[in-house]
Formats: structure tokens, sequence, C-alpha cells
């Protein structure tokens, strides 16, 4: 604990509350950026508690860089990656593998599936706008509903861009807990497989309901025979320009093997108990290139020169430039987290908190997930209401025994899921593209599933949690 914070109290909470009141109006109300609003109320938290000025400031500066430190260039490179794969046509190229593969009548199936993978390295709103030409071209093919195809691959795309590294949000939350990105990835993935069950149910049962509702009340199809026609004109020749899907597949799956060897190397080491074993060449070997600096890197190396060869340096430049510049947001944010996470803890905010809460008869892996919850409601942003409910959390949860971080820190990822509406981003993409223009089928289309995936999400946490936690 700081020396300057030497009586933490009832001063610290309300400043803390009064910072995150704060910080959430300026983000809602505002036109102050959520970096900013983020320091601001790491900084009112910090004097609340007592702590010098310059303390205060020297607690935001440690905490925003040992942040970055651990996962600023991981989030730069996977954007980057990300960037390369969406211009290339590899996930056009494996959501038309899927649908092959998968066969007649579960064309939902490839799409939840196209969109769980995808969005791994690809922001989900660009997936879905590269994508939904192919959900229109299967509705009209096979007669299904539009909005079964579209609900299955927005719920697929939202549970990995939540919940799994290298996408930057859960990396951010990862980094801030401080825990290992290959479990963060293992669990990522086990916590949100069986949302995608529960979402395909969704789809399936209200997908073709509010199509008809649609139709029935403006008399406007959402898929027109003449969209169709002209999406299979130009699909023949898209096809052929399209990169093989071993190649396709190749940036994302090397990173993610190697971060999991790394991972699984490393546990058995410590398990082992044997320290000589820690400096036997392979596995400083599996440490270096499975450290998520080197495999991200790794990954855009093999995007550059596997999927960009028919671009220029120019241009292949220029389009890593744009990755680069969505990544610099995204990184200051996270830091910024960081930061109040560090105030949270130099003060003794943090402690103070986890002293109480530890005597609460509730699970304290459900703090990050309520704070991420309430906060994702308020302001619409997932990105902002994970790093908000890691970086408020973390320095609490730090002070509470036998808590499992990894599962802390997906539980504010988690949590950021809930009832995506009018002030997120990707609400507005899922329903301008798909055409559902009135508020109640809006809500039904992209509301009500982004909540479905967020409470099956939790239910598998708490298992998870009580079992292995």
């Amino acid at each position: 604990m700081n020396a300057a914070a030497t009586a933490v109290g009832p001063a610290a909470i309300i400043g803390l509350v009064l910072g995150i009141i704060l910080l959430i109006f300026l983000v809602l109300r505002t036109k102050v950026h959520a970096i900013v609003a983020l320091v601001i109320a790491a900084s009112i938290a910090g004097l609340s508690a007592g702590m010098a000025p310059d303390a205060v400031v020297k607690s935001i500066t440690t905490g925003f860089g040992a942040t970055l430190s651990t996962i600023g260039l991981v989030i730069g490179f996977g954007v980057m990656m990300g960037r390369i794969l969406e211009i290339s046509g590899a996930a056009e190229k494996l959501a038309i593998t899927l649908v092959r593969w998968l066969g007649e009548k579960k064309e939902e199936w490839a799409m939840i599936a196209t969109g769980y993978i995808v969005s791994i390295p690809i922001f989900c709103d660009s997936a879905f706008v590269i994508l939904n030409p192919l959900v229109r071209a299967l509705s009209r093919n096979t007669g299904r509903s539009v909005l079964t195809l579209g609900i299955a691959l927005a719920g697929g795309l939202m549970l990995t861009h939540h919940a799994v590294p290298p996408t930057p949000g859960p990396l951010g939350a990862a980094g801030i807990f401080n825990v290992d990105i290959g479990l963060m990835i293992f669990w990522g993935v086990v916590l949100t497989l069986p949302a995608t069950f529960t979402i395909i149910l969704y789809a399936r049962a209200m997908g073709p309901r509010i199509e008809a509702m649609i139709e029935r009340e403006t008399g406007e199809a959402l898929t027109t025979t003449a969209a169709f026609e002209q999406f299979k004109e130009s699909a023949a020749e898209r096809e052929r320009a399209l990169p093989p899907l071993w190649l396709s597949m190749l940036p994302i799956v090397v990173p993610i093997l190697l971060i999991f060897i790394n991972t699984v190397v490393s546990g058995f080491v410590t398990a082992s108990g044997d320290r000589a074993l820690a400096t036997n060449p392979l596995v400083q070997a599996c440490a270096f290139i499975g450290n998520p600096v080197i495999a991200v890197g790794l990954g855009v190396i093999i995007a550059v020169y596997g999927l960009a060869r028919h671009l220029t340096q120019h241009e292949t430049m220029a389009e890593l430039e744009k990755g680069i510049e969505a990544a610099g947001i995204i990184m200051l944010v996270t830091g910024a987290g960081g930061a109040l996470g560090a105030v949270l803890r130099d003060s003794g905010t943090g402690t103070y908190i986890g002293q109480w809460v530890a005597t609460l008869p509730l699970p304290a892996v459900l703090i990050p997930f309520v704070i991420a919850t309430l906060v994702r409601l308020i302001q619409g942003s997932g990105t902002v209401a994970m790093i908000t409910g890691a970086s408020i959390s973390a320095p609490i949860l730090a002070q509470i025994p036998d808590v499992n971080l990894v599962f802390a820190a997906q539980a504010a990822c988690i949590g950021s899921m809930v009832f995506g509406y009018f002030n997120d981003s990707y609400f507005w993409v899922i329903n301008r593209i798909l055409g559902v223009k009135s508020a109640k089928h809006q809500m039904l289309t992209w509301s009500i599933p982004s909540t479905i995936g967020w409470a099956t999400c939790l239910v598998t946490l708490l298992i998870a949690n009580a079992i292995f936690g």
C-alpha cells in the first residue's frame, strides 16, 4: 500500500463511487473520451483515499505503463493481422467452406462457427459487414430465414470478440489481471461454446417469426431476389480470388497453438518443481516462441506474406497502418484502465473493499461481472465495460484468497456482452445491414440474443468456478 494512504475508509469508497459516476457521465453525456474519463476517475479515487497529488500521478503513469508493457504490442499485432485477414477474403473463404462441410439445413451452424473463428482476429462489426452477402445468398438459395442466419453469425462474432484473445478487449482484461494469455484463450473457448447452442436455439425459433412480423407490418421482404441475383453475378469470380482455406486459417491457428503450447509446457515445469527443467533449451524455446508478443507477431508475418501477396509494399503498409490506427485507441483505453486499477491498489482502496467483499456470501468472481454488466448497459461499449470492470475489481480481488483470476478476467469479459441496444455500435451494424428498422424488431434481433449469450456464459462461468476455481 502506498505510504500516502494511511487511513482508507468511507471517504475512499465515496471517492471511488463518485469517480465511477463521473466516468460514466463523461463517457455518456459529454465529448470527453473514455481515456480521459478513466484518468479523471483514477485521480478522484486516489485523492479521496488520501494519496498525495504527486503519488496519484505516479500511480497513474506506472499503472498505464505496466499494463501496456504486457499486452500493448500483442494488441497492435493482433489488429494488424486482423486487417490483413479482413481484406484478403480469408473470412469469406472460411464461411463458404464451413457451409459446404456442414451441408444442407445446417447453414446457421456454419454461420455461428464462422463468426466464432473469424472474430478472434477481426473486429466483429467489420466481419459482419464482410460476411453479410453470404448470409443473404444462403437465405435466398436455401429458404432459411435471413434473420436466423444473421443472428447466428452475429452471435458467433460476439462470443469470441468478448472472450478470446488476441481480440483486444480480452487481452486488456488479461493484462490488467496479469493472467496467462494461453489460459485466457482456453477458458474463453470453454466458457463461450455452450452459448453457441442457446443462440442457435433462439435464432431458429425467433428468426422466422421476427421476419414474418416485419414483412406483415411493412410489406417488405428482408432478402430480395434482385439482391440475390446481384450477389450471384459476382460470387463465382470472387470465390476464385479467395485464398485457400489452409492459408486463411494459418495466421489464426499458429499464434494460438504456440501460446497454448507454452502454457502447457510452463504448467508442466511448475508442477514438476524441478528448477533445472526451466533452463532446458526446449523449454526456453517454447517460452520464447509461445510468448504472445512473438506468437502474434509471427501471425502478422504469415498474414502479410501468405495473404497479402497480391498487394504492393505501399498498399500493404497502408492497410497495416489502418489496423494500427484502430489499435491506438484500444491500447490507450486499456492503459487508462490499468492506471485506475493501480490507483485503487496503491491507495489501499482495493484492500479495504476486498476485506469487506470477502465477508459477503457470494462468489467474488461476480464482482467484475456485475461492474462490467452495469457499465455496458449504461454506456454501450463492450471494450470500455470489460476494461472498467477489470480495472476496478483487480485490486479488490487481489486481496481475497483463492480467487481464480483467469475466471475473474473472463467474468469482466462476459459481463460486457449483456443486452446490446441503441448505445452499442454493433447493434446498429447488425440491424441496418439486415434491414431491420423498428425498435421492437431490432431488440428482438440483437438485444435478446446477446443477453441469452451473456446469461449462458454466466452459468458456465459459475459452474467452472465452482469446480476449478
